[in-house]
């Protein structure tokens, strides 16, 4: 099983039952395993904006926290308006940001940014999952962190390569 598949199961067995999505490609192996894993539905939006309010306000009617995919640092930031919403209302909520490759970063690719950065002020716990075999045990933390009082949007970063990578097993 590789990261993305022990991400959604975890978060699937933790109670996260939606994940909206706009996807790039660091996150393709999240939304294939979206189909391998029935008891979440994956909604994909026309942008990012949409997605995290599509997720604040699932996360304020059920007072459960969906998932927003967000593509980069770029695909986090057209989304920080509504995830400044969601922390204000304390919405349990989990922002799952796709990265490049761990040992791309060095190479500065055109959208490389600082996603831990831009996603701290906005969110009650921000975490980069390293490993594939720290992905389920990051995601059950981060859930934790959105659903304890009085909640909010916790944030994950995921590296493409930490994605990909098999050997991971759900928590």
């Amino acid at each position: 099983m590789n990261g993305a598949q022990a991400l959604i199961r975890t978060l699937a067995g933790c109670g996260v039952e939606v994940c909206f999505a706009n996807p790039g490609t660091s996150e393709m192996h999240f939304v294939a395993a979206l189909d391998t894993v029935p008891e979440m539905r994956g909604v994909l939006c026309l942008s990012e904006g949409v997605v995290t309010g599509a997720a604040d306000g699932y996360g304020r009617m059920t007072g459960r926290p969906a998932a927003a995919l967000l593509h980069l640092g770029p695909g986090l930031g057209n989304g920080l308006a509504n995830l400044h919403n969601a922390r204000r209302a304390a919405t349990p909520l989990l922002a799952v940001v796709g990265d490049h490759a761990t040992y791309h970063k060095r190479l500065d690719a055109p959208l490389e940014s600082d996603i831990d950065s831009l996603a701290r002020p906005v969110s009650v716990w921000v975490r980069r999952s390293l490993r594939a075999d720290d992905v389920a045990a990051d995601a059950v933390d981060a859930v934790t962190a959105a659903c304890a009082p009085p909640g909010g949007v916790a944030t994950l970063i995921l590296p493409a390569d930490v994605s990909w990578t098999d050997g991971a097993r759900p928590a």
